[in-house]
């Protein structure tokens, strides 16, 4: 599993136009699904991100976590985290896992964040989707299950 964080003052995930989803302060979470990943790891997953301290206290420094700052969540799938750039100049994507696989756990991911509490907007698994978003910070992470870059968890 690959997730890239951005804490954002607000974020919109539009489709054909229309918006589908939208916070205000959170974290706007670009969800990476591959073949190998469980529930498990979502939940390892989850309960990293909801506890991770990178919201500013009142002296500024990154201290706070996601529920003490009232965060919202907006989740877009994204399989092209999974893109290997490896050989040519067109990405593989043999790496993210199965589409049914992938939005299943997805799923799971969003329900795990909604059973902690947190509003959750999501994006429409599959369609082509605009993300807009406002980066504060910027801070963004990287979080990973297979030591690809960033934060990883094995």
């Amino acid at each position: 599993m690959r997730a890239v964080l951005q804490r954002v003052s607000q974020a919109t995930v539009r489709v054909a136009g229309q918006a589908v989803g939208e916070i205000g302060l959170g974290w706007a979470i670009l969800l990476g699904v591959g073949p190998e990943d469980s529930p498990t790891l979502v939940d390892r997953f989850v309960e990293k991100i909801v506890n991770l301290r990178a919201f500013e206290d009142a002296h500024g420094k990154m201290n706070l976590a996601a529920g003490e700052v009232g965060a919202e969540f907006l989740v877009v799938s994204q399989f092209t985290l999974y893109g290997d750039l490896v050989k040519g100049r067109r990405p593989s994507f043999v790496g993210a896992a199965p589409p049914a696989d992938a939005s299943a756990l997805v799923d799971y991911f969003v329900d795990r964040l909604r059973s902690r509490g947190f509003p959750v907007a999501t994006g429409q698994f599959g369609a082509m989707m605009d993300v807009d978003l406002v980066n504060s910070g910027p801070v963004t992470f990287v979080l990973t299950s297979d030591g690809w870059a960033g934060g990883s968890i094995g």
